[in-house]
């Protein structure tokens, strides 16, 4: 089943223009585009607060470098997405590991010609889990669309399957990922225009039936001033999207480079950051490598950050958690 949206606009609120001058530091946020919102007011992550260790150094299906990882807040489910062995970076194969809380190994899927793994989503139904990922994986190995499908571990799918649901949430845009707020089942579209990289925020129960007529929030994605302009994981809790960058210690010399940035959804400004992690610091190699957001069963809500450590060929999984919110 496909489903396209015709726009990108908001019906439900107003523009307005981000005001984008001063320091993050004096409480200014930096500028981003004209931003559509109608986004709840909620807490947000103090990102000066320190991080907490779920687990260190385990193994997923593959062993290359993982992307990104989600939370079936519903059944409980940790998955991690990662580019399969043996295939080019371009190529869009993914490889999905289902991993339990304390890091052991439960399943995978295989997906060929979905896309890079930055960041998707896990969406519980019932027992089941459905996967929101990229899809149709372009030139540069970035998935041009959106697709819904349900984990079936041991499986395999091609992008042209028919048991994949696809969507286009921004007609015009070139790329597409997502991430899920599982706390209020929001869906957050990263997307690529002309001009750069956009965020959207749609209603999930909406999204799931292919309506993205009334975005709750459509903004331009702000420039990050960051010791790394690269980009590696995003997700949002409430009215706030959450940005992470950063590169490995060989890339960086050992150098402590992870940022995590926090944007106000509602108006596309940065109200904190960049801060730098120092996260599993003593992790070798150490790649910051994906965002997620999971609410225990006592209801404390956390921001997950992963990181990729291990040697070349052995790439382990590693997942810290921050919990305190203002």
């Amino acid at each position: 089943m496909t489903h396209t949206s015709p726009t990108s606009f908001s019906r439900r609120g107003l523009l307005r223009a981000g005001t984008g001058l001063g320091l993050a530091a004096l409480g200014v946020g930096y500028g981003a585009g004209a931003a559509s919102a109608a986004i709840p007011t909620s807490p947000r992550f103090d990102l000066t607060q320190p991080s907490y260790d779920l687990f260190r150094g385990q193994s997923l299906h593959d062993v290359t470098v993982q992307q990104g990882f989600a939370f079936d807040n519903v059944n409980r489910r940790l998955f991690v997405a990662q580019r399969r062995d043996g295939s080019s970076d371009t190529a869009g194969d993914l490889c999905i590991t289902q991993l339990d809380f304390a890091g052991n190994y439960v399943g995978y899927m295989h997906l060929t010609g979905f896309g890079h793994g930055v960041a998707f989503g896990a969406q519980g139904v019932g027992s089941s889990t459905y996967l929101w990922t990229e899809v149709d994986a372009n030139a540069n190995g970035y998935g041009a669309r959106l697709a819904r499908f349900k984990f079936t571990s041991g499986t395999a799918l091609s992008n042209t399957s028919s048991a994949l649901t696809k969507y286009t949430p921004v007609a015009t845009a070139t790329e597409h990922t997502c991430s899920i707020d599982p706390v209020n089942n929001r869906l957050i579209v990263r997307y690529n225009l002309s001009d750069g990289k956009h965020i959207a925020v749609y209603d999930l129960a909406d999204a799931t039936n292919g309506d993205f007529s009334s975005p709750l929030a459509d903004f331009k994605q702000p420039s990050l001033p960051t010791l790394s302009p690269t980009f590696q994981g995003y997700t949002a809790y409430g009215k706030y999207l959450y940005l992470l960058t950063g590169t490995s210690y060989d890339a960086s010399g050992g150098v402590v480079n992870s940022e995590i940035t926090c944007v106000d959804m509602n108006t596309g400004t940065i109200v904190q950051g960049p801060v730098l992690t120092k996260a599993g610091e003593t992790l070798d190699f150490r790649e910051p490598e994906g965002l997620a957001i999971y609410q225990t069963v006592a209801g404390e809500v956390r921001l997950f950050l992963g990181f990729a450590s291990g040697a070349a060929g052995d790439r382990r999984s590693n997942l810290f958690y921050k919990n305190a919110l203002v």
